[in-house]
């Protein structure tokens, strides 16, 4: 059966959807269509700017996470693909305010590198930047050496929001890129995919499973993952997702941590809540106090079905950070 989808013409997916994003939150952002960014609807007082962006696709991730208390701007590409130098710098302009702007930025080699243009294009005209590289998938830890390194995935929110919070108290730029730089070194990512996504105007997903397997390791850009498991009962995939990452972070009794539940686009909140569940209670047997919890689809890739989990090591000023106020279209407290 033909993959069904709510589009026009594939190709101009992505600027119509950010024209009805931007009707829908007319209160809290701006869309500037040529070069297409979205930016804080009102800005006053002088502080640190942060940007970010990436390929769209993984909505509500940025542009979801642009207001008080999150982002100043985000800059979108096509489905899966960066953002031109030219609307990063573009958006770098915008969301300036006399203070600099910290980028932060998830490691793909194409926003990495396009990013880097548009700070240097900045800098020409007398903005400065600073750029916190986010790299916590372990499904990629270690592999191919000299190449990349670790994909940025759902970790990217708690930067967002941490380094957002300390932004609003007035943080300095270089505070804020260490703050940033440490929220990456302690948080790990693991997803699965129950069902791989469909790109728009496509009939066919990136990858086929059998029904009795799941894609282990998978990145939000319709990747394969690193291995091929078993398919089984919500309590033990969710083990095979923790367990690693708290032998990562070397996590035991008494630590605290940050804990996003992510969805990847399909799944039901159901579903996620059962994840958390059993997230928690293997947390709980480890001694692992759960400070904070986020639950839902904040990270995704288009219509995939699966999720991923991440742990943050946390402490009193991270989670201090966390707790304070936050206004955007996607996260609200």
């Amino acid at each position: 059966m033909p993959v069904r989808q709510l589009v026009n013409d594939p190709a101009d997916l992505v600027p119509e959807a950010l024209r009805g994003f931007a009707r829908a939150h007319p209160a809290l952002v701006r869309h500037n269509e040529d070069p297409a960014f979205v930016v804080r609807a009102w800005q006053e007082g002088a502080k640190v700017a942060l940007v970010s962006g990436g390929g769209s696709g993984h909505e509500p991730l940025h542009v979801g996470f642009v207001g008080e208390g999150m982002l100043d701007a985000a800059v979108p590409g096509a489905v899966f693909a960066s953002p031109t130098a030219y609307q990063i710098k573009a958006a770098i302009e915008a969301a300036d305010r006399g203070q600099g702007v910290l980028l932060i930025v998830k490691n793909y080699t194409g926003d990495v590198l396009n990013f880097q243009i548009a700070a240097e294009l900045a800098a020409d005209d007398g903005i400065e930047t600073r750029t916190v590289l986010v790299d916590d998938d372990l499904a990629t830890d270690g592999q191919d050496e000299g190449g990349p390194g670790r994909r940025g995935t759902a970790a990217v929110v708690a930067v967002e929001k941490i380094c957002g919070a300390a932004a609003e108290r007035g943080a300095s730029l270089d505070d804020l890129l260490a703050l940033g730089e440490r929220v990456t070194r302690s948080a790990r990512t693991l997803a699965l995919a129950l069902a791989s996504c469909t790109q728009p105007g496509q009939d066919r997903p990136s990858f086929d499973l059998a029904d009795d397997e799941i894609e282990f390791g998978v990145g939000i850009h319709g990747e394969h993952g690193v291995a091929r498991r078993p398919y089984g009962p919500v309590r033990d995939l969710v083990g095979e997702l923790t367990r690693p990452i708290v032998k990562t972070l070397e996590l035991g009794h008494g630590d605290s941590v940050i804990a996003i539940v992510n969805g990847l686009g399909s799944t039901h909140d159901l579903e996620l809540a059962a994840v958390h569940g059993e997230l928690t209670a293997i947390l709980d047997d480890l001694g692992v106090d759960v400070a904070r919890s986020l639950v839902g689809s904040y990270v995704t890739s288009l219509d995939m079905r699966g999720c991923s989990i991440t742990l943050l090591r946390a402490d009193d000023e991270l989670v201090e950070l966390w707790d304070a106020p936050v206004r955007t279209p996607a996260l609200t407290w």
